[in-house]
C-alpha cells in the first residue's frame, strides 16, 4: 500500500519544482549527448542549444476540472490556479509516492523525465478533486531523438515502435531527415517529423520522452539505468519502460544487387580516433585476405578522408571507393546484398545489423555489451579497453584523440592497436564458414 509519509523520504531525492505561472517551466539538460545536435534549425526558444533538446509546451496540455491542467510531457506536470492545493505523484509499479506538496497558482514538474506508470492526485482544501492514471491509448505521444547520428537512431527506434505497440498511442517520432527517409517507409502507422516541425503540435501531446545518453544523470532523472551499464541501445528500453530485448528496425530496401560478383562491405572511418582500428597494417592485411578469398571489397564510408586538426585518416588502399554523401537507403542496399560487413563501433555497423547482414565488429573502446549481439565481435581483453563505460572519464565528443587513461603515452589507443590482423581474419573465416554452412543447409 502506498503511504503518504513516503513523500518525506523522496522529496530530498526526487524534488519536484514548483514553477510560478509567470515563468515558463525549464528542463535541466546537463547530461545529454550533444553530438550532432544541430540537425535542424528552430526558432528562438524552440530548441535548447545546450543539448539539442526540445522543450515541452509552456503549459500542460490536458484539461482537468476546476482549472487544473496536466500532462506527461518530459515528466509529470500539473498546473493549479490560485487556492489551497496539494499535489501527489505516485509510481504505481513500485508503490512509491515520489512527491507530495502544496502550492497555489503554480506548476508542479517532476524531476523524473523517463516513463513511469504514474498516477496524479490533486486535492483542494483537503478534498480529492482530480485523479488520473497514465493511459496513452489513442493519445498523441512524442519520442524525441537528439542529433542525427545513424547508430543511435537505429539502436533506439525499435524501442519507440515497441512503446507504440504496448500503449496503443498515436506515436510521433522526432528524428533527423536522413533517418526519417530510411525508416518511414517501413512504419506507415508512425508519424515522423523533424525538429523544426516539433512545435507545430507541441500543445497537443499527452506525453513526451527524450532518448539520449545522459552522462551526468547521477540521480537517474532522465534514465532509470545508466547507459554505460545496460548498453547503447537497451537504454532506450529502460527510458520508455518497455522490454530491453534488442531488435533491429525494419527497412524497405531494393531487391536488386548493386554488383553481380560476391562482395564484402567495409567501413573504416569513425567520429573519434578511439573508435578506429588503430593497427596500421590491419586493413591492408584484411583486404588482401578478402580478395584472395574471391571477394570484391566495397568501402561505403561517407568520407574518404576524415579527422581533425593535424590528425587525418584515409580509407585503405585496395578497396573499391563507394564513399560520399549518399542516401542511407543506397548504402543499406549495398549492405543487404553483401556476404558480410567488417566495421567498427560506428553507425554503419548498426545499419548493417538493420539490413540483416552478418557484422564483424572491431572495437576496444566499447565493451561488447554496448552494441547488438554478433558472433563476430573482435575484442582484446589483454590490453586497456572499454573506457566508454568508465564513469570516471565521461566521453568528450569534442576531443578527437580521446584516450583518457593513456593520453600522450605509448599505450594510447592500445585497445585496437593490439587487435591483430590474424585475430580479425580468424573471425572473418568463422563468418565465411557459417555463411557457407547456411547456404548448404538451404
Amino acid at each position: 500500500m502506498i503511504e503518504t509519509k513516503a513523500a518525506d523520504i523522496f522529496k530530498s531525492i526526487l524534488q519536484v519544482g514548483k514553477i510560478s505561472d509567470r515563468e515558463s517551466p525549464t528542463t535541466s539538460l546537463k547530461g545529454v549527448d550533444q553530438s550532432d545536435a544541430d540537425e535542424s534549425s528552430a526558432s528562438s526558444g524552440d530548441l535548447d542549444h545546450q543539448g539539442g533538446i526540445l522543450t515541452a509546451a509552456a503549459i500542460p496540455t490536458q484539461q482537468g476540472p476546476e482549472g487544473i491542467r496536466y500532462d506527461f510531457n518530459i515528466g509529470l506536470r500539473v498546473q493549479v490556479p490560485e487556492g489551497k492545493w496539494r499535489v501527489r505523484f505516485l509510481d504505481l509499479d513500485t508503490e512509491t509516492v515520489f512527491f507530495d506538496g502544496e502550492g497555489s497558482k503554480c506548476t508542479f514538474a517532476s524531476r523524473k523525465k523517463h516513463y513511469l506508470r504514474a498516477k496524479i492526485e490533486v486535492f483542494r482544501d483537503g478534498l480529492l478533486v482530480f485523479s488520473h492514471v497514465y493511459d496513452a491509448t489513442d493519445r498523441l505521444v512524442a519520442i524525441l531523438m537528439p542529433g542525427g547520428t545513424i547508430g543511435d537512431s537505429i539502436a533506439w527506434f525499435p524501442y519507440a515502435a515497441r512503446f507504440k505497440k504496448k500503449h496503443g498511442c498515436k506515436l510521433v517520432v522526432v528524428i533527423a531527415d536522413h533517418m526519417k527517409k530510411l525508416l518511414e517507409p517501413a512504419y506507415p502507422d508512425i508519424t515522423f517529423i523533424l525538429k523544426k516541425d516539433y512545435l507545430s503540435k507541441n500543445s497537443e501531446y499527452y506525453a513526451t520522452y527524450h532518448l539520449g545518453l545522459f552522462f551526468e544523470d547521477e540521480d537517474n532523472s532522465w534514465q532509470p539505468a545508466d547507459f554505460r551499464m545496460v548498453g547503447l541501445h537497451r537504454t532506450a528500453g529502460y527510458i520508455l519502460g518497455v522490454s530491453s530485448d534488442e531488435e533491429p528496425p525494419q527497412l524497405v530496401l531494393e531487391d536488386e544487387r548493386p554488383i553481380e560478383e560476391p562482395y564484402v562491405v567495409i567501413a573504416t572511418q569513425a567520429s573519434s580516433q578511439c573508435k578506429y582500428w588503430n593497427n596500421p597494417e590491419g586493413w591492408h592485411d584484411v583486404i588482401a585476405f578478402l580478395k584472395r578469398s574471391g571477394y570484391r571489397v566495397i568501402c561505403i564510408d561517407k568520407d574518404m578522408v576524415w579527422g581533425q586538426g593535424i590528425h587525418w585518416n584515409q580509407i585503405p588502399n585496395g578497396c573499391e571507393d563507394q564513399t560520399g554523401a549518399r542516401p542511407l537507403s543506397e548504402r543499406a542496399n549495398w549492405l543487404k546484398h553483401a556476404d558480410f560487413f567488417v566495421g567498427l563501433s560506428s553507425g554503419l555497423s548498426w545499419l548493417a545489423w538493420a539490413a540483416g547482414t552478418p557484422v564483424v565488429m572491431i572495437s576496444g573502446f566499447t565493451h561488447p555489451t554496448n552494441e547488438f549481439e554478433t558472433p563476430y565481435r573482435v575484442f582484446n581483453t589483454h590490453v586497456c579497453n572499454s573506457c566508454w563505460h568508465d564513469v570516471r572519464y565521461p566521453f568528450e565528443h569534442s576531443n578527437f584523440l580521446f584516450c583518457p587513461r593513456h593520453k600522450d603515452t605509448s599505450r594510447q589507443f592500445e585497445c585496437t592497436r593490439h587487435i591483430s590482423s590474424n585475430h580479425v581474419i580468424a573471425t572473418i573465416k568463422k563468418a565465411i564458414a557459417d555463411i557457407n554452412s547456411a547456404n548448404i543447409s538451404a
